[in-house]
């Protein structure tokens, strides 16, 4: 008797998503190499530690050496946790970045010896233009399914661990590394200021990946839902998600609507809920991403 033969498992590899993730490693490697490296500041994560690494070793071991040395090693460690689909994404990324930034230091006619090309020796516009830039390539990886520093995988494996959540494990590690970078050079200055680039470039990171203008859920206790649902699908064309509750304080039954808002239109939703229910309370919380099943959306 003949058996079906079983599909093998999707890996979940999206070749639509490789332009996107080449783009992002050549603008990573542009903030990097043309912002930050010139002017001894520093990178977060490996690709800091890869920097450092850059300028106490022989010139042989290049940045773009220890980014692949460092990087890659920790995506295989992480490949049962994330998954084969975010491994060969961050691997290919991190293989853009590394490839472009030897081309950008070593081949192409840039010199980026002893200062920045577009920004001279200002530390500060070194320290802001490279974390926004360096910021975007990685917001782009994340958002595109992958990630450009084996920290990120190491946070998600040993943080939980280790009692801390992810973000407080990345800092942590920043920390030491710009305190080591410190130590190593016999300053605090270019340290300090890779402490702007990593902030800048951290919020950067979320902008890109969240958007920048991030969605608020309104959870509405009210009575009237009905009223409320038809008013709010009238002016917005959605009626949001109707759930029934209990009034705590009353133990009278009561409903919560579940709409999902723009910043813009935050104040308008208030107008028209208060409308029909003058007594309705409104909860805003931050909406990372809202995600639509591409059939209705269709």
């Amino acid at each position: 008797m003949k058996t079906k033969r079983q599909r093998k498992p999707s890996l979940g590899i999206r070749p639509r998503n490789f332009p996107a993730l080449t783009a992002a490693g050549i603008i990573n490697a542009f903030g990097v190499t043309i912002f930050l490296f010139p002017m001894r500041l520093y990178d977060s994560g490996i690709s800091g530690l890869s920097m450092l690494l850059d300028q106490v070793t022989p010139p042989f071991w290049s940045l773009s050496l220890f980014l692949v040395l460092l990087n890659i090693p920790l995506f295989l460690f992480g490949l049962k946790k994330q998954g084969a689909a975010f491994t060969v994404y961050s691997v290919y990324t991190v293989g853009v970045y590394s490839v472009m930034s030897y081309l950008i230091m070593h081949v192409l006619p840039v010199d980026v010896s002893f200062a920045s090309p577009l920004a001279g020796e200002d530390l500060l516009l070194c320290a802001i233009f490279g974390g926004v830039i360096s910021g975007i390539g990685s917001g782009l990886t994340i958002r595109f399914g992958g990630a450009l520093d084996g920290v990120d995988v190491l946070s998600v494996i040993f943080a939980k661990r280790l009692g801390l959540s992810v973000g407080s494990f990345i800092m942590i590690f920043n920390a030491v590394l710009y305190t080591v970078c410190g130590i190593a050079i016999g300053s605090w200055i270019l340290p300090l200021y890779s402490v702007v680039t990593y902030f800048i470039g951290s919020k950067t990171v979320d902008y890109i990946v969240e958007g920048f203008d991030r969605a608020k859920c309104a959870m509405i206790v009210t009575t009237d839902a009905a009223g409320i649902t038809a008013a709010l699908k009238e002016n917005f064309q959605s009626s949001g998600t109707v759930v029934e509750a209990t009034g705590g304080y009353s133990n009278e039954p009561k409903q919560i609507v579940f709409f999902v808002v723009n910043s813009f239109q935050i104040y308008k939703m208030k107008q028209i809920v208060h409308g029909i229910d003058p007594t309705a309370f409104i909860s805003l919380h931050d909406v990372s991403d809202v995600i639509k099943n591409p059939a209705e959306a269709a």
